[in-house]
Order: C-alpha cells, then structure tokens, then sequence
C-alpha cells in the first residue's frame, strides 16, 4: 500500500514537473510585447528607447531562454487605456504573448493590470507612477518596476520640508497620475507640519502654463510642487523662469526623466531638486550600459528605459530558474532573488509587487559645473529603497497579509 502511494505520489510529481516544462515552452517562443507610448508626449522617456532596451536585454541574454527563442514587438497605447486594454487583450489572447512591459502611463497600466491577473500573465510597469499599481491594482503575476509617486514625493518633498519651508502649492496635471501625486505631496506636507495652500490642475499636454503660473505666485507660497511629466514639466519650468517666479518660490518637480533635463537646459533647469531612480554617470555598470544605449540610440537612457533592460533580463533569468513562462511561477521566483544591476541596488520585488531598490536625491548642474553633453546631475543622496517606498503596513493590496 505505502508502495502504491509512493509511486503515486511519483507520478504526479511528474506530471505537475511535465506540466511546468510544457509551460515553459508554450508556443514554442517567449514573446515580449513593449506596450508604451510612441508617438506623444511621453515617447521620449519610454517609446521606441523602451523597445530598443528590451532588445538589447534580450540580446545579450542570448536571444533564447529554455532553448526557445524570445521575441520582442511593441505597439503605440497613445496615452488611451481603451486602446491599451485592448492591444494587451488581443496580444494575450491571441499572439501568445508571455510578457507585457513599459505601460507609461499610469491609467493604462491599471487596467493592464487586471487583465494580467485574469489571465495569469505577466505585466510590468517601467513607466508608469501611480501607487494604486501596488495598492488596489495589485496581482499575483505584476510588478511595478521603476518608481511611484510616493517614493517620488518621499524623496524630494522631504528634503525641501528639512529647509524649513512649509508653505506649499501644487500644479498638477489632470489625470490619475497627477491626482494621485498631488494627494500623496499634500499627505507629507501636513505630516510635517506643513499646510498646500492651493492645488490647481492643468490638462495633459497643456500649450499654456501662464494661468497656472499666476494663481501659485498669488498663493505666495513658498514652494510649488509640480505633479506633472516630461513636456508638462519643462514647459512649467520655463514659464516659471519667465515669470521671474523662481527667484523667490522653490519649484519641486515630482517626475524628472534626463530627457526632460536635456530639453529644458541646464541655463533654465539648474538647481532643481528631485528623486531619481537612476542616473546613467552614477557608477561604472550604469556608464557602461548607457554608452552602449547611447551608440544605438544618440541620447542617454531614461530611468524607464534602463528599467526595461533591467526588468526583461530578470524577467528571463526568473524563466530559467523557474523552468516555465507560466505567470504566477515566474513572479514568484522573482520575489525570491536580490535584484542588483546596470538599474538596481539592493533590490526586490515585495508580496504587493512593488520592486523596492534605492532611490536618489540629484539635483541639476550649472551650466559651469557640466562638463559636457548629458553631464547634467549631482547626486546629492541615496535613500535605501524600504526609507522610499510605501511601507506594506499602508497597503492596501490583497496580497499584503494583515500585520
């Protein structure tokens, strides 16, 4: 009898090992689909430079995990979740893709998010910002990669608040991201005995700060966050430096990609303060990848798109050891291993998803502190990713179990 179970058990170990392998090898390829933004406004700091970061993981992983081949395609989500959702169902259902990765824009990745847990795949955000990723959007088979809003605010709200200066107003743009953001700035400013004096909001790809402009300068406040991104963000600069508002306000920008810095200049940009994930001349691996970035591309990586590159190759390595592609197999050896790389020190990915790894206080150079072209931050301070990140004791994930 005790024979029988043994060779029963046996046999079903088999057969679950076999149904892994099968799994592994499903449709014969790995198929990575890089769902970002092309043609608009946050195309710089992702679109085709978050392709081409993928590639590049894929090629110097070898170009086959498993022995099968892995392929990369990508398509333009337009800043529209209908038309994410929709291109993440079609690839998922039927051009058998295992991995969907990038999702800059922080609406888009949300509801990318839910289809990834109903149909056990995988789907990591690079791009997007939003806290509900790891919060009320969170599954079993996603992780959001890069950055957050609260690590974000945490980072630079707090180093401005430690000067002393509590009077705040925020310009933030007109969508989950800024509304999340501009939340999440006012929670650290009251924590601090600080009070947001007023919150305006502008539309996306706003042609026109000047309004915006003159309502902060009337609150008097003493610092004006800016819940905004990319071409938002280096067009509120500008018309602050032209309103002469920058000469007796702080301006704190949430989201500072170093596409945003090159746009802008350093004539217009210096000294702004902000958290970073990454900064291509921090140490010798992320000069090292971001000049081969660069030979390829021109320019020098976002911290979204080195986060690609980062992200794909773990993602490969966690296939390998896991000897499968299946979702839920996958992330969960992911949440197993330390993450330190060209992007990452000291990182991991938590229960909630949220891959926690430090994060970087910079500020912009002088134009007479640059040396040359791209040398555009200092940084001032590393903040260990658990001092960053959203502590779990404030989830509100499901995954999360109550402490």
């Amino acid at each position: 009898m005790n024979t029988l179970k043994i060779t029963a058990c046996a046999a079903m170990l088999a057969c679950a090992t076999l149904a892994a392998q099968a799994a592994g090898i499903s449709d014969d390829k790995v198929k990575i689909g890089v769902l970002t933004d092309i043609s608009g406004q946050y195309s710089d700091s992702g679109g085709l430079g978050s392709v081409e970061a993928a590639k590049m993981a894929v090629e110097d992983f070898g170009a086959k995990v498993l022995g099968k081949p892995v392929e990369v395609i990508f398509a333009d989500h337009l800043n529209k979740a209908d038309i994410g959702g929709a291109k993440a169902r079609q690839w998922w259902d039927t051009e058998g893709v295992d991995l969907i990765i990038d999702l800059n824009n922080s609406a888009i990745a949300g509801a990318v998010f839910g289809l990834a847990k109903e149909r056990n795949k995988v789907a990591i955000s690079t791009g997007a910002i939003s806290t509900g990723l790891t919060n009320e959007f969170c599954g079993p088979t996603s992780i959001h990669y890069t950055v957050d809003s609260y690590a974000l605010a945490k980072t630079a709200v707090g180093s401005i608040l430690a000067q002393g200066k509590k009077d705040w107003y925020t310009i933030a743009v007109d969508y989950s991201y800024g509304k999340v953001t501009a939340a999440t700035v006012a929670d650290f400013v009251k924590e601090d005995g600080g009070k947001v004096l007023g919150t305006i909001y502008h539309p996306f790809n706003a042609s026109d700060f000047s309004s915006f402009m003159m309502q902060a300068k009337s609150s008097k406040a003493q610092v004006v966050a800016l819940a905004n991104a990319t071409q938002d963000t280096v067009n509120s600069i500008k018309a602050a430096r032209e309103f002469g508002m920058t000469k007796d306000m702080t301006f704190v920008p949430q989201l500072v990609y170093i596409n945003d810095a090159h746009a802008m200049g350093l004539e217009v940009g210096q000294g702004l303060t902000f958290a970073t994930a990454f900064y291509w001349d921090r140490n010798d691996a992320s000069r090292a990848w971001s000049k081969k970035y660069q030979a390829r591309m021109k320019k020098m990586p976002s911290m979204n798109q080195a986060s690609v590159y980062s992200a794909v190759t773990q993602y490969l390595k966690a296939i390998e050891a896991a000897g499968t592609d299946e979702g839920v197999a996958v992330v969960s050896q992911l949440k197993k291993v330390k993450i330190n790389d060209m992007f990452s020190q000291n990182g991991y990915v938590r229960e909630d998803g949220r891959m926690v790894h430090d994060m970087f206080l910079a500020q912009m150079k002088s134009p007479k502190e640059s040396k040359g072209p791209w040398d555009y931050y200092k940084i001032l301070a590393t903040i260990p990713g658990d001092k960053a990140f959203q502590p779990l004791s404030k989830s509100t994930c499901s995954l999360v179990a109550k402490r």
